[in-house]
């Protein structure tokens, strides 16, 4: 039975030789399929039982050895929604079942891959270029919370982001102790001619008419301008001056001064109203800190600047953002004049954060986070099913998906290429040619050794 057996043998050794170069051949086709993982082949001996003085080399079977665990090298393409994962994990996607647009349905079930050339199609997914979509979290763009907690298809629409009325101006100045006002500069005093502003009756605001203008122009400095919106994204410009109303009473404060908000320059009759006060004036300490308001914080009066009404707007100084001190120059010192609100915008670009926030930049400036892509770990990534397009599915053998970056980073305009090394696969060929050249000679030897023994009854 011995030369039957190493015939059997050397077809197993043959089939074996013919299973490792056919994985030889898929990783080298494959070697430029973007997230392709090579499949290695391990082999094993396979022995009869027998008595140990007659137990023989065996047969020989192959298996695939999966590379999963293995990354590839990160690929720069300068596409924004290309993903590349650093580290381990796989990105969670769905494939489309049926329908087109928002009509679209999906199989609703969750499989991964490390392909990552992902794009927009023209219903805003996100699919790579197998065709698999991919998954994530939508996330509140007010709260910046994330929706949900099962990853579901992300979907990136160019809807208008909207508005944002101004509420706060982040404002940081000095304010000279001396202002250097025209009307000092013509030997006058340095503080507001109170002639120039017209008193507000029954809770209104002080104001600068037409007619007074120039007055009040040349007692007091400018204190910069600032572009503000309303409620509908219309844009106004807010115009400040400043002026000191007195000296104070040393040592508990060293100045006070009010704030004017321009609403019509142009201006020229006692009907038509210039400048508003704000209702707080500014009070300084020995040392230049503001002292009063106590909050820091400035109510400007609700008003209508060329057809556009701001209303609900606080200057916010820190409480030590605003000082006086002395100032050569005798003008105000404007470091930071900062407002929160904005006009409608549309969607300009998307990208990726290391996080794996898909992050959106808005055409007014706006740089909002709009979903969290989700990414799944196994405790046995080489135990995953192998399907086509370079995606997984989960099996008992790899555990459960554990959804999160971990260690892991994402790095966004990349891919990953292929962990295939041709010239390591070429290596690889020419041992199994030769392996498999090897089990045909034994098939011929054993071929002749049989044939002697048919010429023995001959």
């Amino acid at each position: 039975m011995g030369v039957f057996s190493a015939l059997t043998t050397a077809v197993s050794g043959m089939t074996a030789q013919s299973y490792a170069l056919e994985n030889i051949s898929g990783n080298i086709a494959n070697s430029r399929t973007t997230g392709y993982k090579r499949v290695d082949t391990s082999f094993a001996d396979l022995v009869p039982d027998a008595a140990l003085n007659r137990q023989v080399a065996g047969s020989v079977a192959a298996f695939s050895q999966a590379t999963n665990s293995i990354q590839g090298d990160l690929n720069p393409t300068r596409i924004d929604t290309n993903i590349a994962i650093n580290g381990d994990g796989f990105f969670v996607v769905d494939q489309r079942q049926s329908g087109v647009g928002a009509n679209t349905q999906f199989s609703n079930q969750n499989l991964y891959t490390r392909r990552g050339d992902f794009d927009f199609d023209a219903n805003g997914y996100l699919v790579n270029g197998a065709g698999y979509y991919l998954k994530g979290l939508q996330i509140d763009q007010v709260t910046g919370q994330l929706i949900g907690t099962q990853p579901d298809v992300l979907r990136i629409t160019k809807e208008q982001f909207p508005a944002k009325a101004t509420s706060s101006i982040e404002y940081r100045a000095n304010i000279p102790a001396v202002p250097a006002t025209t009307q000092k500069a013509q030997g006058g005093s340095e503080l507001l001619n109170a002639a120039s502003v017209t008193p507000g009756g029954a809770g209104a605001n002080n104001a600068v008419m037409g007619d007074a203008i120039t007055s009040f122009l040349s007692s007091s400095i400018p204190g910069g301008s600032v572009t503000v919106y309303d409620e509908l994204g219309r844009a106004t410009s807010v115009e400040m001056r400043w002026a000191k109303i007195d000296n104070g009473t040393p040592p508990a404060t060293t100045g006070t001064w009010g704030l004017f908000i321009a609403q019509n320059t142009g201006a020229t009759t006692a009907a038509e109203v210039a400048y508003v006060q704000a209702g707080q004036t500014v009070s300084f300490g020995p040392t230049g800190q503001m002292v009063s308001p106590a909050t820091g914080d400035i109510a400007l009066p609700t008003m209508t600047i060329g057809g556009t009404t701001i209303t609900g707007i606080n200057l916010t100084t820190g409480g030590n953002g605003l000082t006086q001190n002395g100032d050569v120059s005798g003008q105000i010192d404007a470091r930071s004049i900062r407002q929160d609100g904005y006009t409608a915008g549309t969607l300009d670009r998307v990208s990726v954060s290391a996080e794996g926030q898909v992050i959106g930049t808005f055409s007014n400036g706006q740089v909002v986070a709009l979903a969290q892509v989700s990414v799944a770990r196994f405790n046995a990534d080489n135990s995953l099913k192998r399907l086509d397009g370079g995606a997984f599915a989960e099996t008992i053998e790899s555990g459960p998906p554990i959804i999160g970056l971990g260690t892991s980073q994402l790095v966004g305009g990349s891919v990953e290429q292929s962990n295939t090394d041709i010239a390591d696969e070429f290596s690889k060929m020419i041992v199994t040619q030769q392996a498999y050249s090897a089990n045909t000679k034994v098939i011929t030897t054993a071929q002749e050794m049989l044939t002697a023994v048919f010429n023995i009854i001959r």
